[in-house]
């Protein structure tokens, strides 16, 4: 008899043993079971403007309209100063020459083809090195000033998506699109197309530019004054003026 007590007992041990384990196993079966239930199968659209309309590096072509005034042959001051900088910003490039495109098919065609060698010397003096490409675009109304375009390819920022597209109707009651609190589809585009367009350099986007070297005078004051005790800041002069006396 007791034998059979013993047996007993541990057989009715290891029944609660198992009701325990499955009583714990429970609410991690349901946890398990609610979180299957919030599992997204379908693409979610981006919230973030950044994520939504990207910016990209792309190779577009860089163009200067240049009108031809003056006397045949010559450059105003404007233009040529027009013509400098446009060499300057193809000078930090590098990728392709600059092509000088004459209209073709205009009322001063002779004019625009004058000019050339004041455009090639205006290049030079802006930088430009390398041979320039000369060619022709045609002109489909004589009636309109055609100006000499000069053209270069470089890469640029831009906006990978197309911006102003609206393909839910904001003001829509007959559906409950618009109860969802989400930013609308066209939501940040112009502000990133603003930014791709102040950048000078988009391959900044890409790669940090290499440190410059530090002001070594500046730095060397700085260095003798900590030595002499000194404050080694910059000592700036505030002047507070009167606005009252201002006026009068």
């Amino acid at each position: 008899m007791p034998k059979m007590s013993a047996i007993s007992s541990s057989k009715s041990a290891a029944g609660l043993a198992r009701a325990g384990l499955l009583a714990l196993m429970l609410p991690v079966a349901g946890c398990v079971t609610s979180g299957s239930d919030r599992i997204v199968a379908t693409s979610v659209t981006p919230e973030d403007p950044r994520l939504r309309h990207p910016i990209a590096l792309v190779e577009a072509p860089s163009s200067l309209d240049v009108f031809v005034a003056g006397p045949p042959g010559q450059l105003d001051i404007r233009t040529a100063d027009q013509i400098r900088e446009f060499a300057a910003v193809a000078r930090q490039t590098e990728l392709t020459p600059i092509a000088v495109l004459l209209p073709r098919g205009s009322r001063h065609d002779w004019l625009a083809r004058a000019a050339v060698p004041a455009i090639r010397r205006a290049l030079v003096e802006g930088g430009a090195r390398g041979y320039v490409n000369v060619g022709t675009y045609p002109v489909f109304d004589p009636a309109l000033a055609a100006p000499v375009r000069l053209t270069f390819e470089a890469v640029k920022a831009k906006v990978a998506t197309q911006c102003g597209q609206w393909p839910r109707d904001l003001a829509s009651g007959s559906s409950i699109d618009g109860w969802e609190n989400r930013p609308y589809w066209n939501y940040g585009c112009a502000a990133q197309s603003n930014f791709a367009a102040q950048v000078a350099d988009p391959r900044d986007l890409v790669e940090p530019r290499p440190e410059t070297p530090s002001d070594v005078e500046m730095r060397m004051r700085a260095i003798g004054n900590v030595r002499k005790g000194t404050d080694p800041g910059t000592t700036w002069t505030i002047r507070n003026s009167n606005l009252g006396a201002a006026g009068g």
